[in-house]
């Protein structure tokens, strides 16, 4: 929902804008014209005043009939389509605004012919390279229009003009006809261009100011990790240390060994949290080097057999058509490793007791794929959008780092031509676990 919100926002604010500046520049038009045709104290408006006039007083009006659907409240989605529709319309409604003064300032060669170029503008802005080609379309088509009026004899200029200033057959328009279409072309390649530019540009501010905010609060967060891995890990250490020795104990009881095993657990899980802050604190370039992801899985898939995450699962080793031979990967082994196991710890989390976590290696011409799935249920279409977001869990127990983790490790890839996507099993009505899938290039020599 957050896209198309912010989307209709900045739309609606352009939109204000380029309406603002339409009733400036009529503005000036009508100021323009009373001082030209009303100093001389005219008892009666000519034909062309009238027209100028009429012109005006419309693109007031629905200027304002505009200002007061932008402050309409609405759904975001209906909005964002609302105002879409709206910028189009404000864009052949300028374009005929345009045509009018045309009409009344010479016609074919009138100098008010440049307008169409500003509106080609107003469409680049709005609504970037489509708007450009539909501003220059409904411009080519109002003026060829008038164009075509005057020589057919369909439009006569005004009865108040000289005769002489307006070009009426066909070899006299031939000529503004073709300067200004290409007038008109040049605007609109020009304004594309540039929208294109600001477009891809104002994509690329986005990520680094994204990066740049991720990049402060991973400091602070640095701090804040290595303060607990300082003051939390060596208590922890005594606690596992006296848990231990006690459960070795002959007097306890099986209840008490239970509490002991509860204990035990718990501090494991705190350590794997300071852990997690950690690493998501550290950043550092991957060192991309050709390594074999199937030894990888296996090695995180007997690593987490044995830890006490494991306890009452299963967890499996998946090759899809490689028969145990080696599969070479351009990637950073311990930070791939690293991203496997977070993946699986999120896995064991998430699936029942007696569930099966699988990890998979697959692979494509090109492409190595490393997967695991689980017996939970499933993640939301909501979850999914923020599934990667440090300290966003769905789960009763759990601070949200472990896949924060993850996605970092990925995208400090993603150059190398890494990425991750996540998916659920069964059907959209009946969800069925989830599958986290890793791809990586394969080496040129696997």
């Amino acid at each position: 929902m957050t896209e198309p919100r912010n989307a209709a926002t900045d739309l609606r604010g352009r939109l204000m804008w380029v309406t603002g500046a339409r009733l400036l520049v009529t503005t000036l038009i009508l100021g323009a014209t009373a001082f030209f045709y009303l100093r001389g104290g005219l008892g009666r408006y000519p034909e062309s005043l009238s027209v100028v006039f009429w012109t005006i007083g419309i693109a007031y009006a629905l200027s304002a009939i505009e200002s007061a659907l932008l402050r309409t409240p609405s759904r975001p989605t209906a909005v964002l389509g609302r105002f879409r529709a709206l910028a189009y319309f404000h864009l052949v409604l300028d374009q005929c605004l345009w045509t009018s003064i045309v009409y009344v300032s010479g016609g074919a060669s009138s100098g008010a012919t440049s307008f169409y170029g500003l509106t080609v503008l107003v469409g680049a802005v709005l609504v970037g390279l489509r708007g450009t080609a539909f501003a220059a379309t409904i411009g080519f088509f109002l003026y060829g229009a008038l164009c075509l009026g005057f020589v057919t004899h369909a439009i006569v200029p005004p009865i108040d003009q000289p005769a002489a200033t307006y070009a009426t057959t066909q070899n006299e328009i031939g000529y503004p006809l073709l300067l200004n279409a290409l007038g008109i072309t040049i605007v609109s390649m020009l304004a594309g261009y540039l929208s294109e530019r600001l477009r891809q540009t104002g994509g690329e501010l986005e990520v680094a100011t994204r990066r740049y905010t991720e990049a402060e609060r991973l400091a602070e967060l640095g701090k804040i990790s290595a303060w607990l891995a300082h003051e939390i890990r060596n208590p922890l250490g005594s606690i596992s240390g006296s848990i231990e020795m006690l459960r070795e104990g002959p007097a306890l009881s099986n209840e008490e060994k239970q509490l002991c095993d509860i204990v035990s657990r718990e501090v494991t899980r705190l350590n794997d949290l300071v852990s997690d802050m950690v690493d998501l604190s550290k950043t550092r370039e991957p060192t991309v080097e050709d390594v074999d992801v199937r030894k990888l899985a296996s090695e995180v898939v007997e690593l987490a057999r044995r830890s006490r995450n494991a306890e009452g699962h299963r967890v499996e080793l998946v090759e899809e058509g490689l028969n145990g031979a080696p599969l070479l990967a351009r990637c950073d082994a311990a930070q791939m490793r690293q991203v496997l196991w977070n993946l699986v710890r999120n896995a064991l989390q998430a699936s029942p007791s007696g569930g099966v976590v699988r990890v998979g290696v697959s692979s494509t011409a090109d492409r190595a794929t490393l997967f695991v799935e689980d017996d939970g249920a499933g993640i939301d279409d909501a979850a999914k959008q923020r599934i990667f977001d440090a300290f966003y869990t769905t789960r009763a127990h759990g601070a949200g780092i472990g896949l924060a983790v993850v996605k970092r490790i990925i995208d400090d890839h993603a150059p190398h031509g890494a990425a991750i996507t996540v998916e659920n099993g069964g059907t959209p009505e009946n969800k069925k676990g989830a599958r986290f899938r890793v791809t990586l290039p394969r080496a040129l020599k696997s």
